[in-house]
């Protein structure tokens, strides 16, 4: 047998840990932080696209998970009775649940609301983690499989539809996608809705809707990922940037009870999400995926109670007004109001200065290395430019999956710009070719689809040209400061914004010239561009945040929104079963 036919899933390896068995001395710990509800038969305990139901756990009777597949339609897939625990990482956010979920007979149910499961995580330490690491398998199980959230249908390799499944990949949402090249029943769908072949990919949501070509943030709105913003609420401090700066900014502030909201204008993990695969991050000593290692932070984040609002994106901070607080305005029209602002909006990726390059970034142009873009150019050669860690493990991730990588570098060797442990192993590489002094010199291709990379070396007039498909770049990035403009954040001249000292004589720690206003990671002048200590930054802002709140008196007053609940033992607790006539339980 084959790896792949012998591979076993995560729910066959890790089922213990997926479906808890919950003792009747958990179950009774839990109760404090639910209320008991029941239903009778046939009634809805939740629906798709509904948000903010949480966690539930079933006391007696039992229930029918239902979701639709375009492949095999509405079914019930999974029928869950007395001391199952109903949830995943969706729930902890209050986002939809990804299927519906129906009594089969009367039931009764503890029911956990998203801001008391997450209470339950922080008070109950030993329950707590058992419960967070079946949220993260059963998301990393949904994944796998290749089931639930909406249904991409478009041809392979269109640029639209690699945007639309590399967004919801990047942020850890499963999604179906069909090819109606390929699927009957794709080209049915089109048919029955009747689609023009212009307007492909179109997109299936799973409360019905149809979406034809739509941006990230409308398909993040189709399917619950993102909401609606109170203008009127007051956060303790706004992160712009889900990156290792964010998301560590992020942990610490909620962990220590400021109300933290975290905007990101694409996915979480920034930049250090695209590396296949850090070796030298501490306490990893076989190595991790920056994805990996950014979800995880990313979950952190959510466990403290951190809003996010991912794809959002800030395209100004608005002048003082005198009130004390700022304002970010966002590409929605959309506003927040907050206390104090970090800034994490880390860098852009750099783009080849060649001609036609715009014409194949959607299709064959990739700043990233993942399984997604790794499926496309399988057995393939591909062209890999820059000289840097991400390149270095971008490079050894695709010799896995390609047929050979040319690795184009502008420098006279790797070992001046690379770690040495990468030189090493792409030096025992045997399908890496490195091309030192080399530049792009022209692409080649029809209907945005890269046929053909030719390139130089300095110095000579010899022009190599490959029958290529896939370019990867990983050439640097820019400070993504442009949306900064007229703010009163002071840059150096090569844009990252200035800190401390150098910003105002009287300045703290990582805060720039405005005050409340801090930066920290890429984004900030001076900083060391590494994923360490971009963590460490987000630690330390957040101490100098607080400095800042209680000096200028816009610490909040009120209490971590969950810790009364961890502290009083019978805070949220309902004595007695609350009938659900709606079909739904309620907020």
């Amino acid at each position: 047998m084959s790896k792949i036919e012998t591979q076993k899933s995560i729910t066959e390896t890790r089922r213990d840990q997926i479906f808890l068995a919950l003792t009747p001395a958990e179950l009774e710990r839990m109760r404090r932080f639910g209320e008991y509800r029941s239903y009778d038969a046939g009634q809805a305990l939740f629906k798709i696209g509904q948000r903010g139901h949480g966690l539930f756990v079933i006391l007696s009777g039992s229930i029918d998970l239902v979701r639709d597949d375009e492949k095999d339609g509405r079914r019930a897939f999974q029928s869950p009775g007395p001391g199952s625990m109903i949830g995943e990482l969706a729930q902890l956010a209050g986002r939809p649940p990804l299927v519906d979920g129906y009594a089969r007979e009367p039931v009764c149910a503890l029911h956990i609301p998203p801001e008391r499961l997450r209470a339950l995580l922080i008070a109950e330490a030993e329950l707590g983690e058992r419960i967070m690491r079946a949220l993260i398998l059963r998301r990393v199980g949904i994944l796998e499989k290749g089931t639930g959230g909406p249904i991409i249908v478009g041809h392979v390799g269109d640029g639209d539809a690699l945007r639309l499944k590399g967004f919801l990949s990047r942020n850890g949402h499963p999604y179906q996608w069909v090819n109606p090249d390929e699927d009957a029943e794709a080209r049915a769908l089109i048919e029955r809705f009747h689609v023009d072949p212009g307007q492909l990919p179109i997109v299936l949501c799973p409360g019905g809707q149809l979406l034809r070509n739509p941006s990230e943030l409308e398909l993040a709105r189709c399917i619950g990922m993102v909401g609606p913003i109170d203008p009127d609420h007051l956060y303790d401090v706004a992160i712009v940037g889900a990156g290792p700066a964010g998301l560590a900014a992020a942990v610490y502030a909620a962990s220590e009870g400021l109300a933290a909201i975290v905007l990101d204008c694409r996915a979480f993990g920034g930049q250090a999400g695209a590396s296949s695969r850090i070796e030298n991050y501490l306490g990893f000593p076989t190595g991790i995926s920056g994805m990996a290692l950014m979800a995880r932070a990313y979950t952190q984040a959510q466990k403290f109670g951190v809003e996010t609002s991912i794809p959002a994106e800030v395209t100004c901070l608005e002048p003082e007004n005198g009130d004390g607080r700022i304002v970010l305005r966002l590409s929605d029209g959309q506003r927040v109001s907050t206390r104090s602002v970090i800034l994490a909006c880390g860098a852009q990726y750099r783009r080849l200065t060649v001609e036609s390059l715009d014409l194949f970034e959607a299709a064959s142009v990739h700043y990233w290395a993942s399984p997604l873009e790794s499926k496309l150019c399988a057995g393939q050669e591909v062209v890999l430019v820059g000289g840097g860690n991400s390149a270095g493990q971008a490079a050894v991730y695709l010799a896995g999956k390609v047929e050979k990588v040319w690795l184009l570098v502008r420098g006279d060797d790797l070992a001046s710009s690379m770690s040495n442990y990468l030189v090493e192993r792409i030096a025992g590489l045997p399908n890496v070719e490195i091309v030192t002094r080399a530049e792009i010199s022209g692409l080649e291709g029809t209907e945005g689809q890269l046929e053909a990379v030719r390139w130089r070396r300095r110095g000579s007039d010899e022009e190599v040209r490959r029958d290529i498909r896939h370019l990867f770049l990983f050439i640097g990035a820019a400070p993504n400061t442009e949306w900064l403009k007229d703010s009163g954040v002071v840059l150096d001249a090569k844009g990252f914004v200035l800190t401390g000292t150098d910003a105002g004589s009287d300045r703290r720690p990582l805060e720039t010239s405005r005050r409340g206003v801090f930066a920290i990671g890429d984004v900030r002048a001076g900083s060391i561009k590494r994923v360490a200590a971009a963590v460490g930054e987000g630690a330390q802002v957040v101490a100098t945040l607080h400095d800042f709140l209680v000096a200028t008196g816009r610490r909040n007053d009120v209490a971590w929104p969950f810790a009364r609940m961890a502290r009083e033992p019978g805070a949220g607790l309902a004595t007695s079963l609350q009938p659900v006539h709606d079909g739904a339980p309620s907020a």
